[in-house]
């Protein structure tokens, strides 16, 4: 093999696993990596993150909190909030009472990557906007969270006052 040949046959070579290189890359960039599954302690942070939006007393940065689908059952509503408009007007009044609740007991079930359910028990402390007495409203509770174009949202949430035992 001559020096040329040699030279050629490399730069053959050096060309093809660039190509190889490259079209691997594309690959890799045009498919979406898989989502890790959240850790428990992430899926509790979606709580706390919901907490905190309570507290901002908007019912609109409350309801961003919800999939446009979610469906609420609310501690002090018998009616079922099904839409945006609905877990507005429920916040709306539930704001009044400036809310901020409290986890007494957590159980976290991560069902995939985009999906986790926590339920538990948590204590509400609420004070009333009449007369400003503050009580505390013991409950149960269950968020069902998806992953939704990247973002956490509440796709179920039932809250019901804690029956006495």
């Amino acid at each position: 093999m001559t020096r040329k040949t040699r030279i050629r046959a490399a730069l053959v070579t050096a060309t093809a696993v660039v190509s190889v290189a490259t079209v691997t890359a594309g690959i890799s960039a045009a498919m979406p990596e898989k989502a890790a599954k959240p850790s428990k302690k992430e899926v509790a942070a979606l709580f706390d993150g919901w907490n905190a939006a309570l507290q901002t007393g908007d019912p609109e940065t409350v309801a961003d909190r919800y999939a446009k689908d979610a469906v609420l059952l609310p501690t002090l509503s018998p009616e079922v909030r099904s839409d945006r408009a609905g877990i507005v007007d429920y916040m709306e009044h539930f704001l009044e009472n400036k809310p901020k609740g409290e986890i007494v007991e957590r159980h976290i079930n991560v069902l995939d990557n985009n999906s986790a359910i926590d339920a538990g028990l948590y204590d509400f402390h609420i004070t009333d906007p009449e007369t400003g007495e503050k009580t505390t409203v013991q409950a149960r509770y269950t968020y069902e969270y998806e992953k939704r174009n990247g973002e956490w949202k509440i796709v179920n949430h039932h809250s019901s006052a804690l029956p006495e035992g």
